[in-house]
């Protein structure tokens, strides 16, 4: 995958648009979080799921990209929007907006698919619980950004510590890998985030063979 210097912005067009959607679907979901959730969210693939909670839809195609855009505080939301601008505006300057745009929804999807894969797994007990937010996007974006700038030093807020960006990819993900195997830290999709990253990856290795055109 080539890489071609745009004009660099602070705000690309596709980070920006992905800023004021998720800003926007937030607001709508202090008023309406549950009817949101149920319907948008991304529910395991469990078809009498609605018949046994009437207020919630099962899983739909369209909830693969529209879980991405719900999240359940507004801590999670500014959490995910820092991280897709801190390291998506650099990615976007790098490789055009429509490249860029491809790539987080590949991400989002991936992690959406491996989500659906640990969730039909793991609910044998009848629990179903939704998944929401856009941090396999996110994780998808940080990875391609310490593949692309592995030498940018970060500082990490605990410890605050400088680290090489490709160190600190490698050091979240094996950290999340050994949350989402122990069990670690419930009620995060672990094994989501390791999806977003896992065809973020996949993806990247495919355009290095079949570079996609820059828009």
């Amino acid at each position: 995958m080539p890489i071609t210097r745009n004009s660099a912005s602070m705000l690309p067009p596709v980070i920006k648009l992905l800023l004021i959607s998720n800003i926007i679907i937030f607001v709508l979901e202090l008023n309406a979080a549950n009817q949101l959730i149920s319907t948008f969210a991304l529910w395991p693939i469990v078809p009498e799921l609605s018949s046994l909670n009437p207020d919630i839809n099962s899983f739909m195609l369209w909830q693969l990209i529209s879980y991405s855009f719900l999240h359940g505080s507004l801590m999670h939301l500014l959490l995910n929007m820092y991280a897709l601008w801190l390291f998506g505006a650099h990615l976007e300057n790098l490789w055009g907006s429509r490249t860029m745009a491809i790539y987080y929804f590949v991400c989002v999807i991936g992690a959406g698919l491996v989500q659906l894969l640990v969730s039909s797994i793991g609910t044998q007990n009848g629990a179903y619980y939704p998944t929401i937010g856009a941090s396999g996007g996110v994780f998808g974006v940080l990875l391609a950004y310490g593949l692309f700038f592995p030498n940018r030093i970060l500082i990490l807020l605990f410890p605050p510590i400088p680290i090489k960006a490709k160190w600190f990819v490698l050091l979240y993900g094996a950290l999340e890998l050994w949350f989402g195997i122990t069990g670690t830290a419930a009620g995060i999709a672990h094994f989501a985030h390791l999806g977003g990253m896992l065809f973020g990856l996949i993806l990247i290795y495919y355009w290095k063979k079949h570079p996609p055109t820059r828009i």
